[in-house]
């Protein structure tokens, strides 16, 4: 039986968008974070992360140092009763490589997690804080593409195209159904 799952974009979601966040000193959760992502495991969703990291194709870091953090922001979820269901990264930028299918705004770390977990993503959500992450969602058939205040200026293309609008990811966990 496929499962629900909220996709969640990271820089900005997840935690602070300080700009090529590649260490763990630089990488703070967002207020409310910790709380939301363990009520929307109690509601029983699949979390998924989706990020784009084009830091690693500008040469900023490394996919080392990429793994690195994420294997840190891993455990301190798990440490805290949340456990991602998956982690998925797109390291390309069209300026610096090949293009690819899954640097959001295309949907390839979406559809990826979705063969991989068996998601069923009529029922499951896209939560970004970037057009680019909405785009993404509407291109991979997911439900409902939500959009939240935390990280960098919202465009108006961005607020249109979501179907809700939410101050942070807690608020939108607390909107979200129980399954």
């Amino acid at each position: 039986m496929a499962k629900s799952a909220i996709f969640l974009d990271r820089d900005g979601v997840i935690n602070e968008d300080t700009g090529y966040v590649s260490q763990v000193d630089d990488f703070h959760f967002l207020p409310g974070t910790i709380e939301a992502l363990q009520l929307l495991k109690k509601k029983g969703y699949l979390l998924v992360v989706v990020t784009n990291q084009s830091g690693i194709a500008r040469g900023y870091f490394s996919e080392a140092d990429f793994m690195n953090l994420t294997e840190w922001m891993d455990w301190s979820l798990a440490d805290r009763d949340v456990d991602l269901d998956g982690i998925y990264f797109c390291p390309h930028h069209p300026e610096h490589g090949p293009a690819c299918d899954c640097r959001k705004p295309e949907p390839g770390m979406l559809l990826a997690a979705t063969k991989e977990l068996g998601i069923d993503l009529l029922s499951s959500y896209m939560v970004g804080d970037k057009t680019a992450d909405i785009q993404a969602g509407i291109k991979a058939g997911v439900g409902t593409n939500v959009l939240v205040r935390t990280g960098k200026a919202l465009t108006d293309q961005g607020e249109t195209l979501a179907n809700a609008v939410y101050d942070d990811l807690l608020a939108f966990a607390k909107s979200v159904p129980t399954l």
